[in-house]
């Protein structure tokens, strides 16, 4: 076995999604390389994690627009109202919540977790926001909407907001209140609070 760089981070967001610790000698030992091997072909235990993790979310952000793509087709806009780009975050930031592994991450290197996850020159929050920033960009384009501000400083917005909420129990030992955060990426992304029925 002679695993690439792109394998090895996908095998290494499999033990995450799995909910199993990516201890560097068990993982490098399990692909059949050295250490040392590893190391060149994707850096050390934190490179390897930020690649992974990013890959993990990549994923999830295409799963979440196709399952918009197979409901409601190429509309801008679903049967309620609701903007593409609100949807798949929605749906984005649901199903990163719910995954086991991702949370044992959270919650057994914390500290690690954090950093990896939202320094603003790591290997996952810059893509993250580059990923939002294309997914806003073809509901301006479409027609759906016009943002107040430029799609960058839009997105670094949304993915700080949203990094708030999702992180809440490890950032400030708060519930992660998702239903909250979907309101107020809302009211960011389209200038309104959305009315409720009381």
């Amino acid at each position: 076995m002679n695993p690439s760089a792109e394998d090895i981070v996908r095998t290494a967001a499999r033990w995450i999604d799995r909910g199993v610790r990516v201890d560097t000698s068990a993982f490098a030992q399990e692909l059949g390389i050295s250490r040392s091997t590893l190391f060149r072909r994707v850096g050390n235990r934190e490179d390897l994690l930020g690649d992974a993790l990013y890959y993990l979310s990549e994923r999830t952000l295409t799963a979440a627009a196709r399952t918009w793509e197979r409901d409601e087709g190429d509309v801008v806009r679903n049967a309620a109202g609701e903007l593409r780009c609100l949807s798949i975050m929605r749906e984005y930031r649901s199903v990163l919540a719910a995954s086991a592994g991702f949370r044992r991450f959270l919650d057994d290197e914390p500290v690690l977790a954090i950093r990896l996850l939202t320094d603003p020159h790591g290997r996952v929050q810059p893509r993250v926001i580059a990923a939002h920033v294309e997914l806003l960009r073809r509901d301006v384009e479409d027609g759906g909407f016009e943002p107040a501000v430029g799609l960058d400083s839009l997105c670094y917005a949304i993915v700080r907001l949203g990094e708030a909420f999702l992180y809440s129990d490890v950032l400030a030992s708060r519930t992660p209140d998702l239903e909250a955060a979907s309101t107020l990426l809302g009211a960011l992304v389209e200038g309104r609070v959305p009315s409720k029925t009381l």
